[in-house]
């Protein structure tokens, strides 16, 4: 087993999309071969409905997926497609926007008028980047969970794990998508294909992930016997953690334990034309989808 190395530890950014929802952005925008399958990953959490409620009016997509999972609150949806629909807590929803889409996004507040969740964008290879629209839309009970014997809770969207297999299928990045929970004083291995890439993202507690760059490669000698880590070792709340090569990561929980979000892909290793929502190979083609997007044919026939 080889033990995958932290290339990079980096707080999530704040900014603010759509209509003027405030949230974090860990990465996107920037250097599309970073995470390459992954494009973006927004954190959008608030206790503050002013800061949320005017949501993501009608925008378009093209040539991407994007995976929506909501913890608390809900999140009202409509499409170009006709399709309708709200995501509760705990669900998820996977969109292939492909040739191309329009569609909105509307969070709402819990109760106590707070929300969280979360978007990932993959890309799509060229291949499949006009391939038919799509949703898939999972319901929380939908979801696999396991629990280990020490505690380690593991919620699993999509790919297989632990013997269990995500509800979500079909995906062109062919990912990994975890939802772990880790108790006060743990420590965890979790394998991690060699050919995909990884990163966490945690928000909830702190952590250590064991770095190959110590000794052995093992966590210092306190942090094994469950002590209190170093606190420069160790990780908190809406932090991004980037792997190198490898097939396995460890984490040590901090004294309120951790959770995190623990993804991973397979690389498309393809040329990037980016703007805004919409991602294809080259320049020409961006031109074509606003040309399309002018001229009202963005939003092709089914076949």
């Amino acid at each position: 087993m080889s033990l995958r190395p932290t290339l990079e530890t980096r707080a999530a950014q704040q900014t603010m999309e759509g209509a003027g929802v405030k949230l974090h952005r860990a990465f996107g925008f920037q250097d599309p071969s970073e995470l390459d399958p992954f494009l973006l990953f927004d954190d959008f959490r608030n206790d503050r409905p002013q800061d949320f409620e005017k949501g993501f009016p009608w925008h378009p997509h093209r040539g991407i997926e994007t995976i929506t999972y909501v913890l608390d609150g809900t999140v009202d949806h409509a499409d170009s497609l006709g399709n309708t629909g709200s995501l509760g807590a705990g669900d998820v929803q996977w969109m292939t926007a492909g040739s191309g889409i329009l569609h909105q996004e509307m969070p709402h507040g819990n109760a106590a008028g707070a929300m969280h969740g979360f978007q990932l964008w993959g890309n799509l290879p060229a291949a499949q980047k006009m391939t038919a629209p799509r949703y898939q839309d999972v319901t929380a009970d939908a979801i696999p969970e396991v629990i280990d014997d020490d505690g380690v809770k593991v919620r699993i969207i999509t790919g297989e794990f632990w013997g269990k297999r995500g509800p979500v299928d079909g995906i062109a990045a062919d990912p990994q998508y975890l939802d772990v929970t880790v108790p006060a004083g743990v420590r965890k291995t979790f394998r991690i294909d060699t050919y995909r890439r990884a990163f966490a993202y945690i928000f909830g507690g702190a952590g250590a992930f064991v770095d190959a760059s110590r000794p052995s490669g093992v966590l210092l000698e306190k942090e094994v016997a469950g002590e209190e880590l170093n606190i420069r070792d160790m990780s908190g709340d809406r932090t991004l953690v980037r792997f190198g090569s490898g097939d396995e990561i460890t984490v040590q929980a901090g004294p309120e334990g951790m959770r995190f979000l623990l993804i991973s892909g397979a690389p498309i290793e393809e040329p990037v034309a980016w703007h805004g929502p919409i991602v294809m190979n080259t320049r020409a083609e961006i031109m074509q989808a606003m040309q399309d997007l002018n001229n009202g044919t963005f939003i092709k026939p089914a076949h």
